[in-house]
């Protein structure tokens, strides 16, 4: 079952964290977006990095109209990526809801549990706005850096990762029982992020 944080005209909290739609306005403590994604596996919460704003917002939008809530994982290499999202097809991704502009970054790294944009070889470099992976390795991989677009970290749930990322898988690396998606936007607090141990540098 989906868990789902609705705000009317009153805020949820969750521990010191605050989740809440809207408007920061006066007085108010500032939360940060966070991408959450619910697996039988576990939670993973994401840091949606503003060095990246077209990525971070079309990730939030498309996780707001629960795009990849029926869909799964559907790539699994250990000591690579785990991907979602929608499936590689000949057709690359023309079916994607967006192809967004490359966000290169140098300050951001296929490092251990950095989140990313798929993409299929075409010249431009643009991204499907569908389709994400996360890095598994622990060395990282450098030789994707520049060449797809990080606009996220795992800030929570390393632990599932590792969990996805060794699961059985096939001959095209689809993972043999699927493991679904339940993709939503948290509004979480400063200081709620400093207790899962990310440090908001602002």
């Amino acid at each position: 079952m989906r868990t789902l944080y609705i705000a009317i005209s009153f805020c949820l909290t969750l521990g010191a964290g605050i989740l809440f739609s809207g408007t920061v306005t006066k007085g108010q403590t500032e939360n940060y977006p966070i991408g959450q994604i619910i697996t039988e596996k576990g939670e993973m919460l994401i840091w949606l990095h503003d060095e990246t704003p077209n990525h971070k917002d079309h990730f939030i939008k498309l996780a707001k109209e629960h795009y990849w809530d029926s869909l799964s994982f559907n790539r699994v290499i250990k000591d690579f990526v785990i991907q979602g999202g929608c499936p590689d097809t000949p057709e690359g991704f023309s079916d994607s809801p967006y192809l967004i502009e490359p966000e290169f970054n140098n300050k951001l790294k296929h490092i251990y549990g950095a989140v990313g944009a798929g993409r299929d070889n075409n010249p431009e470099k643009l991204s499907a706005g569908c389709q994400f992976y996360i890095v598994h390795n622990k060395e990282g991989i450098p030789r994707l850096d520049g060449n797809y677009t990080i606009f996220g970290q795992v800030i929570k749930g390393l632990d599932v990762l590792e969990e996805i990322a060794t699961v059985p898988t096939d001959s095209l690396d689809a993972p043999e029982k699927i493991i679904t998606l339940d993709v939503n936007i948290l509004y979480l607090s400063k200081e709620y992020l400093a207790k899962l141990g990310y440090q908001v540098d602002q």
